[in-house]
Order: C-alpha cells, then structure tokens, then sequence
C-alpha cells in the first residue's frame, strides 16, 4: 500500500519567485530519496529541488516557466507505506549547483536582461574548434541554461556564452550545443582578432599555444566552484585597490591556554582551534574600527556600516574554496565558533551548505595554516572592503627582556580596499588584532 505525499520546495534561503528551469521526472516515473525533481534558477545560483522519499510519481504540479517559493507544491508521490514517516516533504536539503559569489565568496554580480530570443551565432572556424575543445577558463556569466545542458557543454568543452539560444526566454537547450559543434567543426579557419579584441584594458589576447608540440598533456575541466568563482576574483582583483598589510603575532600563550582547553571540550564534541580564537579576535576588531566592517554603498560615494558581525571562512573542499559564513560572532564565545566551524566546515565538504549558509559575511578569513608558507596576498570578497589571510605559526627565536627565546609566531596578511581604508587604519586593525591574540586574556572580557 501506498501513502501519497505533497512534495514541496524546500527552504531555499533569500530566494523567492525563482523559475523553474527544468523538470528531471515524469509521471509514473519510480525515484529513488535525492533524485533530483525540479531544477530552479535565480540570478544566483542554480538549486536541484531533490526527492524527501523514494517512490512513484503520481502527477507534476508545475511545468518549465513556472515561478515557485519556499512551500511550494511540486508533485505528489505515491510512496511505499512507512517510507515517509518522519520525513516532512519541504525538509530534503536542496543542492546548490551554482553557488552565489559568496560559494564563492564575493557578492554574485547582477545579471544583464536577456533578449527575447537570442540569435543563432554565426559559423565558427575551424581554429575555434581547437579552442572550444579546451575548458574555459572562467565560468559564463549571464547565460541562461539547465544543468543538465551546462554539463553536457562542459563535457564537450563548449564555451556556451558562444551558442545560440533557441529556447524559451533565449534559454540553451541541448540541441544549440550539437548544432554549435557541428558548425565549428565544418566552419573554414578564420584571421585571428585584432589586438585587445574582447578583451579588457585593450590588452593583448593570450596566445593559443598547442601544447602537445612539446611533449605528452592531460586535460582537465575546471571544477564547478572554480569556474563560478573565476569572474568574480578577477573582477574583485582589478576593480579593488588592494593594499596587504603584513605581521607576525606571538601566539604562545594562546596555544598553551588552547591545549589545556582541549580535552575538556572534547569531551563536549568540541574541537577547539587555532582559528576559533581567530574568528572571535577579529569579530572583536571589527566593532573597534567599524570602517571595516562596512561596504561602500553603489556609486561608491557612501559607506553602508553594519551594525552586525558576521565572519566568513574559507573552507578547502575536493572541488575548491567556498566561503560559510558564522553569525554575530561577536556575541559568542570561542567554543561556540569552534562548534559551529566544525559542523560548517562539514557540510562544505559533502556539498550539503544551503544557500544562506554563504550570505552575508562582513569580513573573510583565510586560513592556510594547516599547509604551510609565510605569507599571502588574499583576494578581498566585494562587497566586503578587507579579508584576513593566516599562514603557518613556526617557532623562532624572539628577543625578550635581553634574551632569545622561542616563542610561536603566527603570519597575517590583512588585505583591505584602499578607498575605504587608510594605511593608517589599516596598521592600527592589525595592530589592535595582534594584541587581542598574543594576550588571549583580552578575548575573555
């Protein structure tokens, strides 16, 4: 016997009002708990809707085009007796496969309003199909296409700001990607553009070297958090006025109270680290100098202060970098972040982060000290104006009271938006961060 269950869109964050942009099931169809069912498209990322049960497809409740919310009906399914128990039909997480610039963890840059129907682009040399064979090396921005499609370009190395779009709503479908290869496969070579065609800065465009003169290649696609977060670092690089402040803070103590720590918390599930103590000290920085803990406000003539303090942390995943935010940092204490660090840094590993979990940072750390190397240039995340990079603490000698002693030193590289932050200010930040960690006694105040 079978029970019927409404299956609803999920708490999908911020977003509401999103089309669908592709329907994965049909009626009749048998799915299995997390097949995907529906697949939404924002201005900012792209979300598979995914099954709460398994079990039959009784009748689909929305059609392509269709704009849906947060509960939501999408389909009802027929699901075998004592399947669905305790499982609510909205509670299923949805899978995000293209992340807002903050998965990546700069804001995601508005999208330019498509044309009615784009036309079909014009025939490719056959030099292009040498280039259309390699991945891209950023992701395509303003292009309108279901995963489904994105994937199989991205198998065939198709660059699908270059396809035509013969689709409802100038949308991609898989046929313009056949019919893009075909023609760039039968098109006669082409003169190469002119110097700086295309490109910004009316630079020169990079040479197109083929590689395999020189000995054996392999080539690897981009992952997708790579190709998402491309664009928005080249842009935050060169629209951004970048100065890093560098410096070491002697973090001996703070380990040494750390380590007595330790196994008391982790009797609670508590893994106390390094960069707890580092969220919590920054957090306390930011509501001294509130300039960097603000975002210049469009037409950069004001600045937008915040009066909240929420910390990014830059997570290292199979697939790349993405960026969980920790909430009013501010208003809790070093064992809660290291909680909460853990549980996020978990689900950024098994691609289980929601939407809202990457939203609304006003300050990013970047951790490398696990690995290693002194020091680093981070990329800030617009619209926030610093970011925090921490290297490898090492033990060195240090001159105290007329003698060498080694003590741990941790490097970090402060980089901030010159238009909003002076150099003074921005020496005056580190300094006030380096004393907040070298004596851990100012954090429990």
């Amino acid at each position: 016997m079978a029970n019927t269950m409404e299956v609803k869109v999920p708490d999908i964050g911020d977003f509401k009002d999103v089309p669908v942009v592709e329907i994965m099931v049909s009626v009749g169809a048998r799915i299995e708990k997390e097949d995907p069912l529906i697949s939404l498209e924002s201005d900012k990322a792209t979300i598979e809707v995914p099954a709460p049960a398994g079990g039959t497809v009784k009748s689909i409740e929305v059609k392509v085009g269709d704009k849906v919310s947060q509960g939501s009906l999408v389909l009802m399914l027929d699901v075998d007796e004592g399947a669905a128990a305790g499982t609510p039909a909205s509670a299923a997480p949805v899978a995000v496969t293209a992340a807002p610039a903050a998965a990546v963890p700069a804001a995601a840059q508005p999208s330019a309003p498509a044309p009615a129907v784009q036309p079909p682009a014009a025939p490719l040399p056959a030099a292009a199909a040498i280039a259309v064979a390699e991945p891209a090396a950023a992701p395509v921005v303003g292009v309108h296409a279901s995963p489904s499609v994105r994937r199989f370009a991205r198998e065939l190395g198709v660059d699908l700001s270059q396809v035509g779009a013969s689709g409802p709503k100038a949308r991609i479908v898989k046929e313009d990607v056949q019919s893009f290869v075909k023609r760039a496969l039968s098109a006669p070579p082409m003169a190469a553009p002119a110097r700086g065609a295309g490109l910004p800065f009316d630079l020169p465009p990079l040479p197109q070297v083929d590689f395999s003169k020189f000995g054996p290649v392999e080539t690897l696609p981009l992952s997708r958090i790579q190709k998402l977060s491309g664009p928005n670092l080249h842009r935050n690089w060169v629209s951004i006025p970048h100065v890093t402040q560098f410096d070491e803070v002697d973090i001996t103590d703070l380990e040494a109270f750390r380590k007595v720590q330790l196994e008391a918390l982790k009797k609670q599930g508590v893994r106390l680290t390094v960069l707890a103590f580092l969220v919590k000290a920054v957090a306390r920085a930011l509501r001294e100098f509130p300039t960097f803990n603000a975002s210049l406000a469009p037409g950069g003539d004001s600045l937008v202060l915040k009066k909240y303090v929420h910390v990014g942390v830059a997570v290292d995943t199979p697939d790349g970098l993405v960026v969980p935010v920790i909430r009013d940092c501010d208003r809790k204490g070093v064992s809660e972040i290291a909680r909460e660090l853990a549980s996020l840094s978990e689900a950024a590993r098994e691609k289980k982060l929601k939407p809202t979990d990457m939203q609304g940072g006003c300050f990013s750390i970047s951790s490398l000290g696990g690995i290693g190397g002194t020091a680093f240039t981070p990329i800030i995340n617009a619209p926030e104006v610093a970011i925090l990079g921490v290297s490898k603490a090492t033990i060195r000698p240090v001159y105290v009271d007329g003698a060498f002693v080694p003590r741990l030193m941790l490097p970090l590289s402060l980089s901030y938006d010159h238009r909003v932050v002076d150099g003074a200010t921005g020496a005056r930040f580190i300094t006030h961060l380096n004393g907040l960690l070298s004596d851990v006694r100012r954090l429990l105040l």
